[in-house]
């Protein structure tokens, strides 16, 4: 008996339009945005279906990005469709805990409202991420820490992504240094991304710690659909430790290729990418070509998959 995995994408998908076609059609997917609108002080609706400078910048990101997940979800399970295991590329991973049940998407909303605050108020000047393509992650992890120790400087893995590509984080002469290490060593391209900050380095440390704060707030239940973390590439096994992985998955590496190939080992062969964009059906492709893997980004997506 196989395993159907609900997987949420991370910052970096969303586009002007996403999940309009739900919230026109939908009255539970209205009521999911009403009530991100509410926790956030924000108006979603309007961040997510106008035209507008904010969509990119961090501090909104993630909450629409969040509330696009969540509502997208909602449909799914309104359908009978339900997870057997859940996981999310950083941000996702809020996904990834309303779909097990550890946290409520009141409590989600207003955590990932924060997260995104904390997290744009803590970019240093000069942080830089850059996706290194065709080399070895061992080969990269070594480069980053000669480079760090030379430099004196922060630079590291941010992003497992899938075999051959790999995103490195930190102080950009650091990371600049350390793409061209890459380079000299045989990848095949070292592509700097357009990011507003060094996300999931040690300089995002400062961010972590003040989510800690605001975690000691949210209660957070029993986990009923096991769920793996970026951190450790595991499923979390008591409802006791979110709140820590949560606080340092903001500075660790997302370890997303092994978070895949763990499930894959555990029996899944159905991954449903819930949210904007398919980025993760891409890193599913160079992954593993066997398993079933289906995208739900717009309203024709869910109904080809519902009525299938």
């Amino acid at each position: 008996m196989g395993k159907r995995v609900f997987m949420f994408p991370g910052q970096g998908s969303q586009y002007v339009g996403m999940g309009k076609g739900f919230y026109d059609s939908m009255p539970q997917v209205k009521e999911i945005f009403e009530l991100a609108s509410e926790k956030s002080g924000l108006d979603i609706p309007n961040l997510c279906f106008t035209e507008n400078d904010k969509l990119n910048i961090t501090e909104y990101t993630q909450i629409c990005m969040l509330t696009v997940e969540a509502a997208l979800y909602k449909a799914l399970v309104d359908k009978g469709i339900t997870p057997d295991v859940t996981a999310g590329l950083s941000l996702g991973e809020y996904g990834a805990l309303i779909a097990s049940g550890a946290m409520t998407m009141e409590d989600a909303f207003g955590v990932v409202r924060k997260r995104g605050i904390y997290m744009q108020e803590a970019v240093p000047t000069g942080g830089a991420m850059t996706a290194v393509l065709g080399l070895d992650p061992e080969k990269i992890e070594e480069i980053c820490k000669e480079t760090a120790q030379k430099e004196s400087a922060v630079v590291s893995i941010a992003n497992y992504n899938c075999p051959g590509q790999i995103v490195i984080t930190g102080q950009k002469d650091a990371v600049d240094k350390a793409a061209a290490a890459c380079s000299e060593a045989g990848a095949k391209r070292a592509v700097p991304l357009k990011v507003s900050g060094p996300f999931h380095s040690k300089m995002l440390e400062g961010a972590g710690e003040k989510l800690g704060e605001a975690l000691k707030d949210v209660e957070i239940h029993d986990i009923k659909v096991p769920y793996i973390t970026n951190v450790t590439a595991d499923y979390v096994a008591s409802k006791d430790d979110v709140k820590d992985y949560l606080k340092r998955q903001v500075s660790s590496s997302v370890r997303w290729q092994q978070t895949i190939e763990r499930l894959i080992a555990d029996g899944a062969d159905e991954f449903i990418e819930i949210g904007p964009g398919r980025s993760l059906a891409g890193f599913m492709r160079k992954i593993n070509r066997d398993v079933k893997v289906v995208n739900i980004d717009k309203l024709e997506d869910f109904e080809k998959y519902v009525n299938r």
